[in-house]
């Protein structure tokens, strides 16, 4: 998974919020991560993008990450088919049935009921800072 290009949705300037710290760890632990978050700025020397599409498209992004409401995560599904990314991950919380199911049904893998950070051995237990 490192040498994946990972984009983070929901990506936060609050140092409490899981989305905080996943960005926080996963760029500590070296991956290729890039911020979103509708409000934009900078965060952690970062540039955080207000959206999927503000991210270059010469950056091949090779996994989504979504720690949002299920309902953005159900828009974010269009976005993805557009750009032709071939993998979701959806943490706990942010999935829904329909995102899945649109998903898997224009071929893109996805995870869900499953912490990324978890899986990766980054964590161990949801939310714990490193």
């Amino acid at each position: 998974m490192k040498t994946k290009k990972i984009a983070l949705i929901g990506v936060s300037h609050d140092t409490e919020s899981y989305g905080f710290k996943m960005f926080h760890d996963l760029l500590k632990a070296g991956y290729h991560v890039y911020a979103v978050n509708p409000k934009g700025g900078e965060i952690l020397g970062h540039r955080i993008y207000s959206n999927m599409e503000d991210i270059p498209r010469d950056i091949t992004i090779d996994l989504v990450i979504t720690v949002v409401p299920p309902k953005v995560t159900e828009k974010l599904v269009d976005a993805c088919i557009a750009w032709g990314i071939g993998e979701i991950w959806m943490q706990p919380g942010s999935e829904s049935e329909l995102a899945i199911e649109e998903a898997e049904e224009n071929g893109i893998k996805v995870t869900h009921n499953e912490c990324f950070m978890v899986r990766e051995g980054l964590w161990e237990t949801p939310m714990q800072i490193q």
